[in-house]
């Protein structure tokens, strides 16, 4: 095995000069409160690769669930209504932190998730990611800036974590 990419990601040797990066089989999506960019993240990996996959999420604190969020997932027929936010340390507590990989989507949760890294055996990604909940204007300008983070998230996790 090679190292190659973003520090703590591993890549696996292919056809002559390329590599890509090993699939886990854990993930987990951090973002700042768990409510907008990891519930996103986590219910679009869920769909589309949800057997070969499992997903978590968590934030650095939690927040209140975010409307704009779930219409975003209720229009591509997706369903969020169950999701409650959860810190990382509730998550621990819950489920432990048994994940092979960490997606971060802010850079608070980037700092926290590189924090595990010194007593978990954890890949880091950080994912750099807008939050929708500070566009302004009209309903829908604000829902355009959650579907645009939605259908961003959703290349990005196809792009890497087709087998």
């Amino acid at each position: 095995m090679s190292v190659d990419g973003p520090p703590g990601t591993a890549a696996l040797e292919g056809p002559v000069g390329s590599t890509r990066r090993a699939r886990p089989q854990s993930v987990l999506f951090m973002c700042g409160q768990n409510v907008v960019r990891s519930p996103m993240a986590a219910i679009l990996a869920r769909h589309l690769f949800g057997r070969s996959l499992y997903v978590g999420s968590a934030g650095v604190i939690k927040g209140e669930n975010d409307p704009f969020v779930r219409a975003a997932i209720d229009e591509i027929g997706l369903d969020l209504s169950r999701h409650r936010p959860q810190t990382l340390e509730e998550l621990e507590e819950n489920e432990g932190l048994a994940f092979d990989l960490v997606i971060t989507l802010s850079p608070d949760a980037h700092h926290r998730a590189l924090e595990l890294t010194r007593t978990n055996a954890i890949d880091v990604e950080y994912w750099p990611t807008p939050d929708p909940s500070l566009a302004s204007g009209n309903r829908e300008q604000r829902m355009d800036a959650y579907r645009t983070v939605r259908d961003e998230l959703e290349m990005r996790i196809k792009r890497r974590f087709r087998a």
